[in-house]
């Protein structure tokens, strides 16, 4: 595994393959949509959120053992230790509990719909920090994908939309989607680190940040019940949304840009479809099938130069 930002990028695999590192990051996603609903039912939000990111460490340290000389990687980390800090909050800190708290009180359609405008608020957030303008075909990338979320998100009937309500939930997740969309902004501020090294450093940092809030919700009364079913999940939510899709995505984003790997954020009503029918017996229609389509589509269109 080579160092970011080094002429690795240029080299074949997986790990230069960027189309395929951002098909990976939002399938490992959907994965979280499905096990965090299912045991938010009885697990706190800052305590899954916590111990999901402490323990995700432990693959990544594990994975360095011999590879990165952390010594150095300090050296690199230092002079951005601010950005790198307010990245980790953003992104791994406030996204994901953000999401977590959301998720107990809507519907997986609101959910599913906020998280669609992330690439949209990507192009936004590299406009207002960078001045950056998306071109025409990126734009008309985006609104092509977009409808394609909105179809299946609606089931086919987008006059749905209409009949939504805003509640809290929906706050929640509309404030995780600011987060995330400027976390894929700044990642290319970060500090040409080891990705491992990266990974470690944004995942201790969100901790650290969790660690007030995880400490009042523990006191609370609200504990993380260790049955072996949250067990399960916590593994699943560890190694896949957390270590495999963090490491996809940054890498993604440094070989294309964060304004076309946000775009691939729209496959993940995709993946969680197919996971639905795959884990809950739900059946794909007609419009999941149309859906896909147009978010394929949006993805071929933006991502030509």
């Amino acid at each position: 595994m080579e160092r970011a930002g080094s002429t690795g990028s240029k080299r074949g695999g997986i790990w230069g393959n960027a189309y395929l590192l951002l098909t990976l990051a939002p399938l490992f996603w959907a994965g979280n949509f499905v096990v965090g609903r299912a045991i938010l039912t009885e697990a706190p939000p800052v305590a899954l959120a916590f111990w999901r990111w402490v323990l995700a460490l432990i693959p990544i340290l594990l994975l360095a053992r011999g590879r990165v000389d952390f010594a150095r990687e300090w050296r690199l980390l230092r002079p951005r230790l601010p950005v790198v800090i307010l990245i980790a909050v953003l992104g791994i800190a406030c996204f994901n509990t953000f999401l977590y708290f959301g998720l107990q009180e809507t519907t997986s359609v609101n959910a599913l719909l906020l998280q669609s405008a992330i690439p949209l608020l990507i192009l936004v957030a590299c406009f207002g920090l960078y001045g950056e303008m998306p071109g025409k075909l990126q734009s008309l990338g985006v609104v092509l994908s977009l409808l394609g979320v909105i179809f299946i998100a609606t089931r086919g009937h987008p006059e749905a939309l209409a009949r939504l309500a805003v509640n809290q939930g929906d706050l929640w997740v509309l404030a995780a989607v600011v987060a995330y969309a400027f976390y894929s902004a700044l990642l290319r501020r970060r500090p040409a680190m080891h990705p491992l090294a990266f990974l470690a450093a944004l995942f201790t940092l969100g901790a650290l940040a969790l660690l007030p809030f995880y400490i009042r919700e523990h006191l609370s009364g609200d504990v993380l019940p260790m049955t072996q079913a949250n067990m399960a999940a916590l593994a699943y939510l560890v190694i896949f949304p957390s270590f495999l899709s963090y490491l996809c995505f940054n890498r993604g984003v440094e070989l294309v840009g964060a304004g076309r790997a946000g775009l691939f954020i729209h496959l993940l009503p995709v993946f969680g479809t197919i996971l639905a029918v795959i884990f809950l017996g739900e059946r794909i229609e007609t419009f999941h099938l149309i859906g896909a389509g147009l978010i394929a589509g949006g993805l071929v269109i933006a991502s030509r130069r």
